[in-house]
């Protein structure tokens, strides 16, 4: 007796698990894991929130929004700008973070649009 989500039998379509396959390779998929496990964490994920909101902040300010020290949102903002999600700034002595680019906000409302999507069909 199968389960509704999986397959009762085991069969494939080779032609096109070969092409899925070829176009995984040309598109590099790969490369792009770094970056969402950088966004999978909470604080970081609230920090590209809170520069999707207000634009550019500094790092003081973001540690106040993540209630996090200074020192632990510096390590979270480093991990953010070695992927190309943030860019940063200086002004004298503070450092003034943003949004490396648009897509990284459209890829964050793209998902809160979804989990809102999800959050009405559980009600």
């Amino acid at each position: 007796m199968g389960r509704g989500d999986i397959c009762d039998v085991y069969c494939y379509d080779e032609e096109k698990v070969a092409r899925v396959q070829r176009r995984l390779h040309d598109e590099h998929i790969a490369a792009i894991v770094p970056f969402f496990k950088a966004l999978a964490d909470e604080n970081r994920a609230k920090i590209v929130y809170a520069l999707c909101e207000e634009g550019e902040l500094c790092v003081c300010d973001l540690a106040n929004v993540i209630g996090a020290t200074v020192a632990a949102t510096s390590h979270h903002l480093r991990l953010l700008y070695k992927q190309g999600i943030v860019k940063y700034r200086k002004d004298g002595k503070l450092a003034f973070y943003s949004l490396d680019d648009d897509h990284i906000r459209e890829l964050l409302l793209v998902a809160l649009a979804h989990q809102k999507e999800g959050d009405r069909r559980a009600e």
